[in-house]
């Protein structure tokens, strides 16, 4: 009894998969959009990616929503009061 192992999925043989048209596809008349969706729905590619993207907004929502909820009046108030710096110190430098 010889035992084999599974060869490795190439690009070739993942193409030929994705592109193979099931024979009951002449009795549909949009056989086309029905193959289309069904190689989008097998594709994995960029999932983690997306995963990943989720997992930082899932991140940093609530911490932009702290810092807009209890740090906006203090980033408020310091940059007014660098704004009236600057100005005083045009002021002196006009007058000089």
């Amino acid at each position: 009894m010889k035992v084999t192992s599974p060869q490795p999925e190439t690009p070739m043989t993942k193409m030929a998969k994705q592109t193979a048209v099931p024979a009951d596809s002449q009795q549909r008349p949009n056989a086309s959009t029905w193959n289309l969706l069904r190689r989008i729905h097998r594709d994995e590619e960029g999932a983690v990616s997306i995963e990943t993207i989720l997992i930082i907004a899932a991140i940093a929502i609530p911490i932009l929503i702290f810092i807009i909820k209890f740090g906006w009046p203090r980033i408020k108030a310091w940059f007014n009061q660098g704004m009236q710096e600057l100005e005083g110190g045009m002021d002196d430098a006009a007058g000089a």
